[in-house]
């Protein structure tokens, strides 16, 4: 009960920015609806309560059986097992990530069903599992981080000059998107128990972060590859009604979310049956953790489509003709309080501060994520108001993050990278989602796939670039105290 009652209180900080910028915006500057606002409160009330149970759920369940795999892995010791091990379990956990489902069905109904959310779904997961299996590779091999990183960004690169430039935004959103909730713990669990292998000391520290990172390389390439064959023709002038009912949102979740957990639970039963034999009180919690894992994901998915993605879309295509200091003011302060109330982050402050000695504290690495990501989605809605094409900020932020990695340790490169998908939260996937697209929506002369998206993607290489310049400074500190 004491560990739900956390998990509520760290949900709920997370969700009640946005509710107290929501309420400061009905009052100020837009005036919202008593049934929209009533429906916002009902979603926000799933969100919180789904998401705590969800988050328990992966703490009894999901992070456990990632480091038994991880283990299980590690034990067999041989790269053909390892590789295919880490592909299938990149691939379900992946097709689990509740933040994919959101994103996904975001841009199916603004694509007009031309991008299918299934068809999304699985191509990015066979991408994250093929990177989830070639990180692995490159922990057992002991291959610099920076030099992958900067070899799989580079194929970004050439892919994305030869694909269709107007999908990109959906493509390196999809991308952030898919390092939430579930994936990042699953595979943070699994990358240290893959990393044991190494007896060093020095190379587990280093080896237990980067793999979210070329994770995350790794959708954005198989996305790149599905819209290079298929090559879509969409519209997305328009941002269709996202006015769903709670009950049509709820039994849509139970089919979706059982769905994408029973291979999990599947996979979990044969390994359990052939290696793990687990006790029965450790099963029982596992087991149990499995159901809030999927309860609690039921109750998240409702409560953001139900509510959530709306009111959201309804705000920002009513402010999207306000003036350009109050759209600045709302997205800054946006940014900076999603970061300010996401637990996660916290989780990454310490370990910062932990791994520096505590030569970089918190108390300064966190504001300093916090106008990081206020700046990232300034930056996404400027582009769309003033109409900037997307690549022009993505490819110099990315230009910056990649050059720092080359004067940074791998040590520092793999907390950066890992860091984008702390930040890119369930309140960047789904909150702020939709208020992009819905002023882009309003926007005359914007296009909602085009300019309404992109925003996921910034957010996530904000904390790339915040950290490695935070790492430099470390860097140099040290150097200043050897030389005394």
């Amino acid at each position: 009960m004491d560990i739900l009652l956390h998990k509520l209180k760290e949900t709920l900080f997370s969700v009640l920015p946005v509710a107290i910028v929501v309420l400061l915006i009905n009052f100020f500057v837009v005036s919202i609806s008593t049934d929209l606002m009533i429906k916002f409160g009902i979603g926000a009330f799933l969100i919180v309560f789904g998401l705590s149970i969800f988050l328990l759920g992966v703490d009894l369940a999901v992070s456990p059986i990632g480091a038994m795999m991880g283990s299980e892995l590690v034990k067999k010791s041989k790269l053909p097992y390892i590789l295919l091990g880490g592909f299938i379990l990149g691939f379900l956990i992946s097709v689990a990530e509740p933040d994919l489902h959101i994103i996904a069905n975001q841009i199916e109904l603004i694509s007009e069903g031309v991008i299918e959310r299934f068809k999304l779904i699985l191509v990015v997961s066979l991408g994250i599992g093929i990177a989830f299996s070639f990180g692995l590779f490159r922990i057992v091999k002991k291959i610099s981080l920076k030099y992958t990183l900067l070899t799989l960004y580079l194929i970004i690169f050439i892919l994305g000059v030869i694909g269709p430039t107007e999908l990109l935004p959906i493509t390196f959103d999809t991308s952030g998107a898919t390092t939430g909730a579930i994936t990042v713990p699953f595979v943070l669990a699994i990358a240290f128990g893959i990393s044991r292998l190494n007896k060093n000391s020095l190379d587990l520290e280093k080896d237990s972060f980067g793999l979210v990172g070329i994770v995350s390389a790794g959708a954005i390439i198989s996305i790149i590859i599905l819209n290079i064959f298929s090559n879509p023709i969409i519209d997305g002038s328009t941002l269709p009604e996202q006015n769903s009912t709670f009950l049509y949102s709820l039994i849509h979740s139970i089919y979706e979310v059982l769905l994408a957990i029973s291979p999990i639970i599947i996979l979990f039963i044969i390994f359990n049956f052939k290696s793990f034999k687990l006790k029965k009180e450790k099963l029982r919690i596992i087991l149990l953790g499995l159901l809030y894992t999927i309860i609690g994901m039921i109750l998240f998915l409702t409560g953001v489509n139900g509510g959530f993605l709306e009111v959201g879309a309804y705000i920002g295509s009513r402010i999207a003709d306000s003036s350009l200091l109050i759209l600045i003011m709302i997205c800054f302060f946006l940014g900076i309080t999603t970061v300010l109330a996401e637990p996660a982050v916290y989780v990454l402050t310490s370990q910062i501060e932990e791994v520096t000695s505590g030569s970089i504290k918190r108390k300064m690495v966190v504001p300093a994520l916090s106008i990081g990501v206020g700046v990232a989605i300034t930056l996404a809605m400027l582009k769309i108001i003033l109409a900037i094409p997307f690549w022009v900020i993505i490819l110099p932020c990315y230009i910056i993050a990649l050059t720092l990695s080359l004067f940074s340790d791998d040590l520092f490169i793999g907390i950066s990278f890992d860091g984008g998908g702390v930040a890119s939260g369930p309140m960047t996937a789904t909150f702020i989602l939709a208020f992009m697209n819905g002023i882009a929506g309003a926007t005359v002369g914007a296009n909602v796939l085009m300019d309404g998206f992109g925003m996921i993607s910034l957010v996530a290489v904000a904390p790339i670039i915040t950290l490695q310049v935070l790492g430099l400074l470390y860097k140099y500190k040290a150097r200043e105290k050897v030389k005394l």
